[in-house]
């Protein structure tokens, strides 16, 4: 059963079926969405195919670090609102702030003050940056840098890190295998992170408008260098630098990863843990740049970022209040505490079971990852999902273990316990050469896939 607190269950016997009684909200919650919205969820990372069978709960609330289902039952999250939530579920200051901001309002048909005072805020964090416009999501202000780059180089080609996810926009998800009903994106290059002469290469045998990239990732830190050199090769081949700050911006520093590696791209791109679960996004840039999407140049314009709701009060709020709770408290260093804490206990149940070479937790500690390997040492989606199985049986939620600054002791500790637990499983499943008997269900797949199947609904499970 799910618990919330205590000792980890007792190990258990799998059921043979992938029907769970006390996940019966869940399930007709589940079914009704897959009726009324396609894929059942309104982002792909949000999806039941991310999850074991029949064991995605559907939430209802959250407050800290932990969440509840429609069933009743409480959870340990990680992820946190796929890293858009640093504070925590339901921060106070945050709520309070922008309770205050919309009871005077939410959009108007002209700027507001707090638009000016959240500008000069998100700049103060940004030195490199001379102006910045809000959005909603990231691949608003993804897309609009590419047009902007595009528009200031007079060339069309993009060079894009071979990283996860850039943009829902044609220029970037046609170079998926999720690519249907978009053209031809020719114009879309890739080039390896880390590897400085093959980029020198590519940006020597194109006309690149500009070269974008994570600074950083969770498994990927950059070589003394690296990016430095980046920056040197736009310069010299007239591209501009435009660094991804989605997820780096206020999980590595308030000032993204520009401010902790110390090199300054063109343009930049904010979104998720800006607004602590708000949506609000940023793009920010060099005034000479961004003056295109303005009325004080003399070049013919860019059509950079008009959106109606881009600047309405409770996003604009949301960010004023993370930037104070920054300034005044360690976010970071609660999440990166955290997150260290987690890893050792984890690695450490993994080694006790014997299993530290499949069962491995990975990462910036404000940014965690776990890998499951099956018994050759491969990264392998059955035992993923026998994790993630294992765990939410426990009362932990979660694709990745990434912290937010509620995260307590207590809380890791009550981790460690059900890892220690589903680690018996884990390894019962490595000993008899794979997951049959034990995992319920089919499992996870890929989020960004061609087809549907092997989790297409209303496929029977194999």
């Amino acid at each position: 059963m799910i618990t919330s607190s205590g000792p980890p269950a007792p190990e258990r016997t799998p059921a043979s079926s992938p029907s769970y009684a006390h996940l019966a909200a869940s399930a007709a919650a589940r079914a009704r969405l897959h009726e009324l919205v396609p894929g059942g969820a309104h982002t792909y990372a949000r999806g039941d195919d991310q999850y074991p069978e029949a064991m995605a709960p559907v939430l209802v609330r959250g407050n800290g670090c932990r969440v509840q289902d429609v069933d009743g039952h409480e959870y340990i999250e990680y992820g946190m609102g796929l890293r858009s939530v640093t504070l925590g579920h339901g921060y106070r200051p945050v709520v309070e702030a922008v309770s205050a901001a919309i009871a005077d309002g939410v959009n108007f048909s002209r700027p507001t003050e707090l638009e000016l005072l959240a500008a000069e805020d998100f700049l103060s964090l940004v030195p490199g940056a001379d102006m910045v416009k809000f959005a909603k999501n990231g691949s608003d202000v993804t897309t609009a840098a590419v047009r902007l780059a595009r528009a200031a180089t007079g060339r069309t080609t993009v060079a894009v890190c071979d990283q996860p996810f850039f943009s829902t926009d044609d220029w970037f998800i046609g170079t998926t295998a999720m690519n249907g009903g978009i053209p031809d994106t020719g114009d879309v290059v890739r080039f390896e992170y880390g590897d400085l002469e093959a980029l020198a290469v590519l940006l020597a045998g194109h006309e690149v408008a500009c070269v974008i990239m994570e600074a950083a990732t969770a498994l990927a830190e950059p070589a003394p260098g690296y990016l430095e050199g980046v920056r040197a090769l736009c310069d010299r081949h007239g591209a501009l630098l435009i660094f991804d700050e989605i997820i780096t911006g206020f999980r590595w520093a308030a000032g993204g990863a520009q401010a902790v590696y110390g090199v300054t791209p063109d343009l930049s791109c904010w979104g998720k843990a800006m607004g602590n679960g708000f949506p609000i996004s940023a793009l920010a840039g060099k005034r000479e740049f961004m003056e295109l999407g303005g009325l004080r140049t003399e070049r013919a314009r860019v059509f950079l970022l008009s959106t109606t709701h881009g600047a309405e009060s409770a996003g604009l709020a949301a960010f004023r209040a993370v930037v104070r709770a920054y300034a005044t408290t360690d976010p970071i260093g609660r999440m990166e505490h955290a997150g260290r804490r987690l890893a050792d206990a984890v690695n450490a149940v993994a080694a006790e079971a014997g299993i530290a070479g499949h069962l491995q937790v990975a990462g910036r500690p404000s940014c965690l990852i776990f890998r499951t390997n099956d018994a050759s040492g491969q990264p392998a989606q059955e035992f993923r999902t026998l994790f993630m199985q294992e765990m939410l049986e426990r009362g932990v939620l979660g694709q990745s273990f990434v912290t937010s600054a509620a995260h307590t002791d207590a809380d890791i500790d009550q981790t460690a316990a059900a890892c220690r637990a589903a680690a018996v499983i884990y390894r019962r499943a490595l000993d008899q050469g794979g997951v049959d008997g034990l995992l319920r269900g089919r499992p996870t797949a890929p989020a960004i896939r061609r087809f549907a199947a092997p989790r297409r609904i209303g496929q029977a499970a194999e």
